[in-house]
Protein backbone atom coordinates (compact mmCIF):
# COMPACT_ATOMS: atom_id res chain seq x y z
CA UNK A 1 0.00 0.00 0.00
CA UNK A 2 1.57 3.89 -0.99
CA UNK A 3 1.50 6.46 1.42
CA UNK A 4 -1.24 7.93 -0.64
CA UNK A 5 -3.61 5.34 -0.04
CA UNK A 6 -6.01 5.05 2.88
CA UNK A 7 -5.12 2.60 5.09
CA UNK A 8 -8.10 0.95 6.37
CA UNK A 9 -6.70 -0.32 9.59
CA UNK A 10 -6.10 3.34 10.72
CA UNK A 11 -10.46 3.27 11.21
CA UNK A 12 -11.28 0.19 13.02
CA UNK A 13 -15.22 0.92 12.45
CA UNK A 14 -14.88 -1.31 9.57
CA UNK A 15 -14.42 -3.80 11.92
CA UNK A 16 -16.37 -3.16 14.58
CA UNK A 17 -19.91 -2.45 12.20
CA UNK A 18 -19.20 -5.92 10.56
CA UNK A 19 -18.85 -7.90 13.91
CA UNK A 20 -22.02 -6.15 15.47
CA UNK A 21 -24.00 -7.16 12.19
CA UNK A 22 -22.45 -11.14 12.02
CA UNK A 23 -23.19 -11.27 16.22
CA UNK A 24 -26.85 -10.28 15.50
CA UNK A 25 -27.07 -12.72 12.84
CA UNK A 26 -25.85 -15.70 14.15
CA UNK A 27 -29.05 -16.94 16.29
CA UNK A 28 -31.22 -16.02 12.59
CA UNK A 29 -28.62 -17.88 10.74
CA UNK A 30 -29.15 -20.87 13.13
CA UNK A 31 -32.49 -21.40 13.37
CA UNK A 32 -33.57 -20.45 9.93
CA UNK A 33 -33.92 -22.62 7.17
CA UNK A 34 -31.29 -21.34 5.01
CA UNK A 35 -28.50 -23.16 6.90
CA UNK A 36 -31.03 -25.93 7.82
CA UNK A 37 -29.41 -26.94 11.35
CA UNK A 38 -32.02 -30.04 11.63
CA UNK A 39 -31.19 -31.57 8.23
CA UNK A 40 -27.27 -31.13 9.71
CA UNK A 41 -27.98 -32.63 13.21
CA UNK A 42 -29.31 -35.80 11.11
CA UNK A 43 -26.20 -36.13 8.91
CA UNK A 44 -26.28 -33.82 5.79
CA UNK A 45 -22.38 -32.88 4.65
CA UNK A 46 -22.73 -29.27 3.64
CA UNK A 47 -19.86 -28.74 1.22
CA UNK A 48 -20.00 -28.29 -2.46
CA UNK A 49 -19.17 -31.99 -4.82
CA UNK A 50 -16.38 -29.39 -6.24
CA UNK A 51 -14.98 -29.00 -3.27
CA UNK A 52 -14.48 -32.71 -2.26
CA UNK A 53 -13.46 -33.15 -5.14
CA UNK A 54 -10.67 -30.48 -5.33
CA UNK A 55 -9.40 -31.50 -1.93
CA UNK A 56 -9.79 -35.31 -2.00
CA UNK A 57 -9.10 -37.59 0.82
CA UNK A 58 -8.87 -35.27 3.86
CA UNK A 59 -8.61 -38.24 6.59
CA UNK A 60 -6.14 -37.72 9.56
CA UNK A 61 -5.04 -33.93 7.83
CA UNK A 62 -4.97 -30.96 10.32
CA UNK A 63 -7.41 -28.56 8.22
CA UNK A 64 -8.08 -25.15 9.53
CA UNK A 65 -11.29 -23.23 8.52
CA UNK A 66 -10.91 -19.45 8.33
CA UNK A 67 -13.77 -16.96 8.87
CA UNK A 68 -16.20 -20.62 9.65
CA UNK A 69 -19.19 -18.83 11.08
CA UNK A 70 -21.00 -20.87 13.17
CA UNK A 71 -19.20 -24.15 11.64
CA UNK A 72 -21.36 -26.09 9.17
CA UNK A 73 -18.79 -26.51 6.78
CA UNK A 74 -16.01 -26.83 9.28
CA UNK A 75 -17.63 -29.70 11.27
CA UNK A 76 -18.26 -31.20 7.69
CA UNK A 77 -14.84 -31.64 6.89
CA UNK A 78 -14.96 -33.56 10.49
CA UNK A 79 -17.24 -35.94 9.38
CA UNK A 80 -14.88 -36.22 6.08
CA UNK A 81 -12.04 -37.24 8.26
CA UNK A 82 -10.24 -34.27 8.95
CA UNK A 83 -8.67 -33.19 12.40
CA UNK A 84 -10.57 -29.59 12.12
CA UNK A 85 -9.79 -26.04 13.48
CA UNK A 86 -12.45 -23.48 12.69
CA UNK A 87 -11.70 -19.44 13.22
CA UNK A 88 -13.97 -16.56 13.63
CA UNK A 89 -13.92 -13.43 14.94
CA UNK A 90 -17.54 -13.35 16.02
CA UNK A 91 -17.95 -14.68 19.75
CA UNK A 92 -22.37 -16.09 18.90
CA UNK A 93 -20.64 -17.80 15.94
CA UNK A 94 -18.07 -19.78 17.80
CA UNK A 95 -20.42 -20.70 21.01
CA UNK A 96 -23.02 -21.79 18.02
CA UNK A 97 -19.76 -24.15 16.64
CA UNK A 98 -19.00 -25.43 19.64
CA UNK A 99 -22.38 -26.43 20.79
CA UNK A 100 -22.94 -28.12 17.58
CA UNK A 101 -19.80 -29.93 18.01
CA UNK A 102 -20.80 -30.98 21.38
CA UNK A 103 -24.38 -32.04 20.40
CA UNK A 104 -22.66 -34.22 16.93
CA UNK A 105 -19.83 -35.27 19.41
CA UNK A 106 -17.46 -34.56 16.79
CA UNK A 107 -13.94 -33.44 17.87
CA UNK A 108 -13.35 -29.95 16.57
CA UNK A 109 -11.58 -27.04 18.12
CA UNK A 110 -13.14 -23.21 17.57
CA UNK A 111 -11.39 -20.20 17.94
CA UNK A 112 -12.87 -16.47 18.27
CA UNK A 113 -10.17 -14.32 16.78
CA UNK A 114 -9.94 -12.17 13.63
CA UNK A 115 -8.37 -13.24 10.69
CA UNK A 116 -5.56 -10.83 10.15
CA UNK A 117 -4.37 -12.00 13.77
CA UNK A 118 -4.89 -15.75 12.94
CA UNK A 119 -1.18 -16.91 12.89
CA UNK A 120 -0.47 -15.37 15.88
CA UNK A 121 -3.31 -16.34 17.81
CA UNK A 122 -3.08 -20.30 16.76
CA UNK A 123 0.70 -20.09 16.91
CA UNK A 124 0.81 -23.30 14.64
CA UNK A 125 0.76 -24.85 10.64
CA UNK A 126 -1.78 -26.85 9.29
CA UNK A 127 -1.77 -29.56 6.99
CA UNK A 128 -4.48 -28.08 4.81
CA UNK A 129 -6.09 -23.92 5.27
CA UNK A 130 -9.40 -23.63 3.72
CA UNK A 131 -12.00 -20.35 3.17
CA UNK A 132 -15.42 -20.86 1.91
CA UNK A 133 -17.68 -18.81 0.54
CA UNK A 134 -18.28 -15.46 0.87
CA UNK A 135 -15.50 -14.43 3.00
CA UNK A 136 -12.66 -12.61 1.40
CA UNK A 137 -15.78 -9.58 0.91
CA UNK A 138 -15.47 -8.57 4.17
CA UNK A 139 -11.69 -8.04 4.64
CA UNK A 140 -9.93 -4.59 3.06
CA UNK A 141 -6.64 -5.83 2.70
CA UNK A 142 -6.21 -8.91 0.20
CA UNK A 143 -1.96 -8.60 1.19
CA UNK A 144 -2.10 -9.13 4.75
CA UNK A 145 -4.53 -12.05 4.36
CA UNK A 146 -2.41 -13.77 1.90
CA UNK A 147 0.33 -13.01 4.76
CA UNK A 148 -1.43 -14.96 6.86
CA UNK A 149 -2.24 -17.93 5.05
CA UNK A 150 1.30 -18.39 4.37
CA UNK A 151 2.61 -18.06 7.77
CA UNK A 152 -0.46 -20.77 8.77
CA UNK A 153 0.35 -23.47 6.19
CA UNK A 154 3.12 -25.86 6.74
CA UNK A 155 5.65 -26.52 3.75
CA UNK A 156 3.94 -29.02 1.19
CA UNK A 157 0.62 -28.12 2.74
CA UNK A 158 -2.89 -27.31 0.61
CA UNK A 159 -4.37 -23.89 0.84
CA UNK A 160 -8.13 -24.03 -0.85
CA UNK A 161 -10.28 -21.60 -1.61
CA UNK A 162 -14.12 -21.40 -2.82
CA UNK A 163 -15.46 -18.22 -3.36
CA UNK A 164 -18.19 -16.05 -5.20
CA UNK A 165 -16.96 -14.81 -8.50
CA UNK A 166 -16.29 -10.76 -7.98
CA UNK A 167 -18.00 -10.52 -11.71
CA UNK A 168 -21.19 -10.86 -10.24
CA UNK A 169 -20.42 -7.29 -8.44
CA UNK A 170 -19.83 -5.29 -11.14
CA UNK A 171 -23.92 -5.85 -12.20
CA UNK A 172 -27.14 -4.02 -11.04
CA UNK A 173 -29.56 -5.78 -7.95
CA UNK A 174 -32.14 -6.73 -10.78
CA UNK A 175 -30.44 -7.04 -14.08
CA UNK A 176 -27.49 -7.67 -15.83
CA UNK A 177 -26.59 -4.16 -16.47
CA UNK A 178 -23.45 -2.52 -15.67
CA UNK A 179 -23.63 -0.81 -12.31
CA UNK A 180 -19.40 -1.16 -10.83
CA UNK A 181 -16.71 -0.90 -11.39
CA UNK A 182 -14.88 -4.56 -11.19
CA UNK A 183 -11.17 -3.52 -10.29
CA UNK A 184 -12.44 -0.97 -7.81
CA UNK A 185 -10.53 1.60 -5.99
CA UNK A 186 -9.70 -0.18 -2.37
CA UNK A 187 -13.14 1.54 -1.01
CA UNK A 188 -15.37 -0.38 0.92
CA UNK A 189 -18.88 -0.41 -0.47
CA UNK A 190 -21.00 0.46 2.64
CA UNK A 191 -24.22 -0.97 3.50
CA UNK A 192 -27.37 -0.31 5.73
CA UNK A 193 -29.78 -2.64 5.12
CA UNK A 194 -31.97 -4.82 7.48
CA UNK A 195 -32.62 -8.78 7.16
CA UNK A 196 -29.77 -11.30 5.90
CA UNK A 197 -29.15 -13.19 2.72
CA UNK A 198 -30.52 -16.07 5.03
CA UNK A 199 -33.59 -14.21 5.99
CA UNK A 200 -34.92 -11.17 4.29
CA UNK A 201 -37.32 -10.19 6.32
CA UNK A 202 -35.45 -10.73 9.18
CA UNK A 203 -35.60 -8.16 12.20
CA UNK A 204 -32.20 -6.55 12.75
CA UNK A 205 -30.90 -3.70 14.12
CA UNK A 206 -27.08 -3.64 13.71
CA UNK A 207 -27.39 -3.20 9.61
CA UNK A 208 -24.48 -1.01 8.47
CA UNK A 209 -21.36 -3.41 7.12
CA UNK A 210 -18.36 -2.70 5.08
CA UNK A 211 -17.49 -4.57 2.25
CA UNK A 212 -14.78 -4.83 -0.50
CA UNK A 213 -14.76 -6.22 -4.05
CA UNK A 214 -11.12 -8.49 -5.09
CA UNK A 215 -10.56 -9.49 -8.47
CA UNK A 216 -9.45 -12.44 -9.62
CA UNK A 217 -6.44 -11.55 -10.50
CA UNK A 218 -5.64 -9.95 -7.37
CA UNK A 219 -6.15 -12.57 -4.90
CA UNK A 220 -4.41 -15.51 -7.01
CA UNK A 221 -1.53 -12.68 -7.39
CA UNK A 222 -1.31 -12.16 -3.27
CA UNK A 223 -0.92 -15.90 -3.20
CA UNK A 224 1.86 -16.89 -6.01
CA UNK A 225 4.03 -14.43 -4.78
CA UNK A 226 4.35 -15.36 -1.19
CA UNK A 227 5.66 -18.88 -2.99
CA UNK A 228 2.09 -20.75 -3.28
CA UNK A 229 1.87 -22.65 -6.46
CA UNK A 230 -1.34 -22.99 -8.15
CA UNK A 231 -2.36 -26.70 -8.92
CA UNK A 232 -5.87 -26.02 -9.83
CA UNK A 233 -8.55 -23.30 -10.91
CA UNK A 234 -11.88 -23.63 -11.92
CA UNK A 235 -15.01 -21.02 -12.54
CA UNK A 236 -18.28 -22.52 -11.73
CA UNK A 237 -21.44 -21.24 -13.48
CA UNK A 238 -23.58 -21.74 -10.37
CA UNK A 239 -24.03 -20.13 -6.64
CA UNK A 240 -25.77 -20.57 -3.85
CA UNK A 241 -28.22 -17.86 -3.65
CA UNK A 242 -30.69 -15.89 -6.19
CA UNK A 243 -28.06 -13.25 -6.54
CA UNK A 244 -30.43 -11.85 -9.25
CA UNK A 245 -34.45 -12.45 -9.15
CA UNK A 246 -34.63 -14.13 -12.94
CA UNK A 247 -31.72 -16.73 -11.57
CA UNK A 248 -33.01 -20.64 -11.60
CA UNK A 249 -32.70 -23.37 -9.14
CA UNK A 250 -31.77 -26.51 -10.32
CA UNK A 251 -32.88 -30.18 -8.74
CA UNK A 252 -29.67 -29.69 -6.60
CA UNK A 253 -30.52 -26.56 -5.02
CA UNK A 254 -28.26 -24.25 -7.00
CA UNK A 255 -29.14 -21.25 -8.73
CA UNK A 256 -28.57 -20.71 -12.33
CA UNK A 257 -28.74 -18.25 -15.07
CA UNK A 258 -31.53 -19.30 -17.39
CA UNK A 259 -30.88 -21.27 -20.78
CA UNK A 260 -31.90 -18.00 -22.26
CA UNK A 261 -29.27 -15.88 -21.28
CA UNK A 262 -25.15 -16.27 -21.97
CA UNK A 263 -23.49 -18.10 -19.07
CA UNK A 264 -21.14 -16.13 -16.48
CA UNK A 265 -18.91 -17.66 -13.83
CA UNK A 266 -20.64 -16.94 -10.58
CA UNK A 267 -17.96 -19.03 -8.24
CA UNK A 268 -14.52 -19.55 -8.54
CA UNK A 269 -12.23 -22.42 -6.87
CA UNK A 270 -8.33 -22.24 -6.38
CA UNK A 271 -6.44 -25.05 -4.86
CA UNK A 272 -2.44 -23.75 -3.76
CA UNK A 273 0.56 -25.62 -2.88
CA UNK A 274 3.22 -24.71 -0.26
CA UNK A 275 6.13 -26.41 -1.94
CA UNK A 276 8.60 -27.67 0.76
CA UNK A 277 11.33 -25.38 2.30
CA UNK A 278 14.39 -26.13 0.18
CA UNK A 279 17.06 -27.61 2.79
CA UNK A 280 20.74 -26.52 3.34
CA UNK A 281 23.12 -26.84 0.51
CA UNK A 282 25.08 -30.05 0.24
CA UNK A 283 28.40 -29.63 1.09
Amino acid sequence: MSPAEPDPFADPEWRAANRRLWDERVPIHVAGDFYDVPGFLAGAITLRDFEREDLGDVTGRELLHLQCHFGLDTLSWARLGAQVTGLDFSEPAIEAARSLAAQLELEAHFVQADVYSAAERLGRQYDIVYTGLGALCWLPDIERWADQIHALLRPGGIFYLAEFHPIGEVFADDSLDLAYDYFGNDQPRVWDEPGTYADLEASTRHNRSYEWVHPVSRVLDALARRGLRLERFREHDHTLYRRWPFLERDDQGAWRLPETLPSLPLMYSARFLRPMDPGPPSA
